[in-house]
């Protein structure tokens, strides 16, 4: 199911779960972390001893059960191993500080963060861009310091500031206590222009929002608040000011869709099978449609399949885009059509009874695909909800985006930033990060076309997906090594964003007059130019994430002859170059373009591991 290197940290973090969780009930504390680390390397060895008390607390797991096995990293013992393992990134420690709310907030207690700046707090007066980072943590656990080696690295490869914040746990503060606060760290900034922080205050920061897991959730939902603040028709912000929307955001396997469903609805799929994403999401789309072929025992996929077009009247009827979308949640309705379109074709008049003509293939969610993985479980995710969620709430799930984001209005989705996802093959969440894409580029687009100007998928979304790995790969790089390199990946992508960002602002206040088709043909251009730019730098490499973007005409990432989009294999190697003077880094890229076959792509992986025992045509790894 896993690949070598994410099994072998799945085995290491397994008998560290068991060692912390049979020592949590020692009264003393130092005896209670000595005891910790001694159960943990006798489950190193007994590896079938430490999977069955994995197994019995996850059946019965509290709160208390989470936190001891989250936070450990820092534990005395752990967190010196990790300080011995890591690189020194910076020669300056991160510093704690309180962000005060904004007065027109309605709570009043500052808020928590630690800041990662790779020197003296008087040279933040040079900066005007930050990167806001929300930690995970399944909304009840983990501060920034169980994330030291990610925004340790960070803050010295980019020579950014890093503001990490310590929101609020849950239950004792559940929904929407810690969105709230995301949302007033953010209004604090712009307003004071980052004096808060120890910016100049001169002009308004430029923000990147970045966000794992659970953190992730927030940080989107704090980004629709965000949009919400320019767009008259919310009421939710009467009185307050417009704030700018973050230059781009920067999820890592985010959980964005607080319903646990079986099944995969057929708009869930539609944008799974949208023909102008056919050649990204191929992948997807086939492990989806081989899940009835395994169960049988018929496991060659016919390209056919991918061929086949949905009737015209399986189209979603028109909604207004200030609605909610329920039907891209996994317990929405099976379909959103209307009865007629339903229905299908008028019924004849014999005794016998035919099957409708298949308009989408019935396929399961991810969640339930690998609800036997070994790191975010079905009982680990309905305990989180129920913790986030409170006993004195009662939330609308197929209403409530903030908690959902999966649910969030066209007309917000339009208006949200480029986003960056990354996220693992065998993610119990790999749907919410592809359901999600795929609306924000569907939300983006329509406003294209309606402005008779070219449109790009990378505008939108870029997804890269990384193969035989599953949820939280970025959080032990000490026992995953492959993580450093995605490190080095997020600050390119911080580069992109800010690069990008400042783009279109210049672009909105010097437009040019140029016609559709002209404009067209000079962005296709550039974009030549630059995939042939990146191309000269590549070489070949074995550890390389699926790299799925978002895009026909693919910026920096390859692309085939015709334009289409192309499933890539990329990896890069670690980055160099002087952050505090503020130079361009070139990481030293090692990178190949592979295009995957139709028997390794994601949904046939997914469904061989899962069928595979009935029919005996599995995987063997």
């Amino acid at each position: 199911m896993y690949d070598t290197t994410y099994f072998r940290a799945t085995w290491v973090l397994t008998a560290l779960d068991a060692g912390f969780w049979t020592a949590m009930k020692i009264k003393v504390k130092w005896l209670r972390d000595l005891a910790s680390i001694l159960f943990s390397l006798f489950y190193l060895v007994a590896a079938e001893r430490a999977d069955e008390k994995v197994r019995k607390v996850r059946g019965m797991i509290t709160v208390e059960h989470l936190r001891v096995a989250w936070n450990k990293g820092t534990t005395p013992y752990l967190s010196v191993l990790q300080r011995l393992m890591r690189p020194r990134f910076t020669r300056w420690p991160p510093r704690q500080i309180r962000i005060p709310r904004p007065s027109n907030s309605d709570y009043k207690e500052p808020i928590l963060g630690w800041l990662y700046f790779d020197g003296p707090l008087a040279d933040l007066l040079l900066h005007n861009r930050l990167v806001l980072d929300v930690p995970g943590g399944g909304f009840v656990a983990m501060d920034p310091r169980c994330n030291d080696d990610k925004l340790l690295a960070w803050a010295s490869k980019s020579g950014l500031p890093i503001l990490s914040l310590d929101y609020k746990k849950a239950p004792e503060f559940p929904y929407p206590y810690a969105v709230n606060e995301i949302f007033d760290v953010y209004a604090a900034i712009i307003n004071t222009k980052g004096r808060c922080i120890g910016l100049s205050g001169r002009e308004t920061p430029r923000i990147i929002i970045t966000g794992d897991s659970a953190g992730a959730n927030l940080a989107v939902s704090a980004t629709l608040m965000i949009t919400e603040t320019s767009d008259g028709e919310f009421r939710r912000f009467a009185g307050r000011g417009a704030l700018p929307a973050p230059d781009g955001l920067v999820c890592f396997y985010p959980a964005l869709d607080m319903n646990i469903g079986n099944w995969m609805t057929d708009e869930q799929m539609s944008l799974i099978r949208d023909r102008k994403m056919r050649k990204t999401n191929r992948t997807i789309a086939r492990r989806k449609s081989m899940q009835y072929n395994q169960l049988v025992g018929t496991p060659h996929h016919s390209d056919d399949e991918d061929e086949i077009t949905p009737p015209e009247s399986t189209s979603i009827p028109p909604r207004s885009p200030h609605d909610c979308q329920p039907q891209f949640s996994h317990t929405g309705p099976q379909s959103f059509t209307s009865n007629t379109e339903r229905n299908g074709p008028k019924k004849v008049d014999n005794m016998s009874h035919h099957s409708q003509p298949m308009q989408t293939r019935l396929a399961t969610s991810s969640m339930i695909s690998y609800f036997n993985d070994r790191v975010l479980t079905p009982e680990m995710m309905r305990a989180m909800i129920i913790l986030y969620i409170g006993p004195h709430n009662r939330p609308d799930f197929s209403q409530d985006y903030l908690l959902s984001p999966v649910l969030a209005p066209e007309n917000l989705l339009a208006r949200f930033p480029k986003t960056y996802f990354m996220t693992g093959e065998r993610d119990p969440l790999v749907d919410d990060t592809v359901i999600f894409a795929g609306r924000l580029r569907r939300a983006k687009e329509a406003v294209a076309r309606e402005q008779n100007r070219p449109f790009d998928d990378t505008e939108a979304a870029e997804v890269a997906l990384i193969p035989g790995v599953s949820h939280g790969f970025m959080q032990f790089p000490g026992i995953y090594p492959p993580a450093w390199k995605h490190f080095d990946r997020c600050v390119l992508w911080f580069e992109q964003l800010f690069l990008e960002a400042e783009h279109l602002r210049t672009k909105n206040q010097h437009p040019t007059h140029l016609s559709p088709r002209t404009e067209r043909m000079a962005y296709h251009s550039q974009q030549r130019q630059h995939h042939q730019h990146h191309l000269a730098e590549s070489s070949g490499d074995e550890d390389k994430p699926l790299e799925i973007s978002m895009t026909k005409l693919n910026r920096g990432r390859g692309s085939n002859a015709s334009g289409a989009e192309k499933v890539e294999m990329v990896s890069n190697d670690k980055g160099n170059g002087d952050a505090q003077k503020h130079k361009k880094r070139i990481l030293s890229k090692n990178k190949s373009l592979i295009k995957l076959g139709s028997t390794d792509d994601l949904l046939d992986r997914r469904m061989e591991g899962l069928a595979g025992g009935l029919t005996g045509t599995g995987e063997d790894n």
